[in-house]
């Protein structure tokens, strides 16, 4: 069915859903859970219309959703799925057998709370907390750059072998509706040709997976992996440039926002980035030299581009709408991580806000730079703020 390029009103879960359709996978394994429901709901109506050809697979939880994904994808199929909090959770496991596989599935995740106690609001700890299993990490501000991100993740899953997830914040990108461009199906299958891997199910050649290995095998395969994330910057570099040229929008890997001459910036992820774009504003508008960083890509975390980004400022003020207990905010340790040993790096500060959907508006920004600016000494602890 030709679908021409439009400008359609959508949340962020129902872009993912048209990027999806658009993205053409043949095995979409699917467990409903709030705040990422809906993205499961609009791919079933498009199935029952006869617009999206995939085999919808209705299993009994999310560790099955992703036991499904695996061998789906291993058998040739492109394969796409979704979920959030409690859900992702439940997948720890699998996620580290679906990158150890070299599985290159796409996977959105509406970053949701997690238990205990329970709640439904915007955090990202669930994600972040996967951050070792081996998956690529895109963090995404808006409906728009959901579904160019679910289109690029497969771009960039399928050169490098390795599963992706596209993560967006719940409700304040899941459920609020924007003017979203959704491109061509034609556009999108000339830039995003089908899924084919050398290596797949062939009755005519055959070969196994997840066999026992002794320790060096098993060390060179975690060296392959390594190897393969370390590509990822400048793969997904080019897939947005790429997606650019093709659709006219990109994103970047890392962006920056009144920059030019800056001696401060504010560095976030997520839907929280939109709102520091409002505060740079006002700062930018009483004289203050302040801009913004808003990470897109954390896993692999794109350092050389995170210190051309940083390089020359005096302080980063990092906003973390997660929380590691006994480490603080994650993107704090990582951006110090980063940073370490960088000839004149800024100062880092840490500041927990957002955390468990807590809302932060931009005056509340202002004021942590404020602060941050006249402070003389920089605490490594992250910093909890309202």
């Amino acid at each position: 069915m030709s679908t021409p390029a439009r400008r359609v009103l959508l949340t962020g879960n129902h872009a993912v859903a048209w990027a999806a359709r658009l993205a053409r996978p043949k095995v979409v394994p699917v467990y409903p859970i709030t705040p990422q429901t809906p993205v499961l709901e609009l791919l079933t109506e498009f199935q029952a219309e006869g617009a999206f050809d995939a085999e919808i697979l209705t299993v009994e939880s999310e560790h099955s959703v992703m036991s499904a994904c695996i061998p789906a994808s291993l058998a040739g199929a492109r394969v796409f799925t979704a979920t959030a909090s409690q859900g992702l959770l439940l997948m720890h496991e699998v996620l580290h057998y679906a990158a150890g596989a070299r599985a290159p599935i796409v996977m959105a995740n509406v970053n949701r709370t997690v238990a205990s106690p329970w709640a439904f609001w915007p955090d990202q700890t669930d994600s972040l907390a996967q951050r070792d299993t081996g998956w690529v990490q895109y963090y995404v501000e808006t409906a728009q750059e959901a579904l160019d991100t679910v289109l690029q993740a497969y771009r960039v899953a399928e050169q490098v072998r390795l599963p992706v997830l596209v993560s967006l914040d719940a409700f304040y990108v899941s459920h609020s509706l924007e003017p979203v461009l959704v491109p061509a199906q034609e556009e999108v299958d000339a830039w995003l040709p089908p899924y084919a891997p050398a290596q797949r199910l062939d009755t005519e050649a055959p070969s196994g997976w997840g066999n026992v290995v002794s320790q060096d095998m098993f060390c060179r395969h975690r060296r392959a992996i390594e190897e393969a994330m370390q590509s990822v910057p400048a793969l997904a570099a080019a897939a947005d440039r790429e997606c650019g040229e093709r659709f006219g929008r990109q994103w970047g890997v890392v962006e920056r926002y009144r920059c030019e001459d800056a001696a401060a910036a504010v560095v976030t992820m997520g839907s929280m980035a939109g709102t520091a774009r409002e505060a740079v504003d006002a700062l930018c508008e009483r004289g203050v030299a302040v801009g913004l960083v808003k990470l897109r890509l954390f896993r692999p975390l794109p350092v050389a581009a995170l210190r051309a980004a940083l390089a020359g400022l005096r302080d980063v003020i990092v906003l973390d709408r997660n929380h590691s207990p006994g480490a603080g905010g994650v993107l704090h340790q990582e951006l110090r991580a980063a940073l370490y040993g960088m000839p004149a790096a800024p100062r880092v500060h840490g500041l927990l806000a957002g955390v468990g959907g807590v809302n932060v508006p931009p005056e509340r920004i202002v004021a942590f730079v404020d602060e941050a600016l006249g402070t003389a000494d920089v605490t490594s602890d992250s910093q909890w703020v309202r």
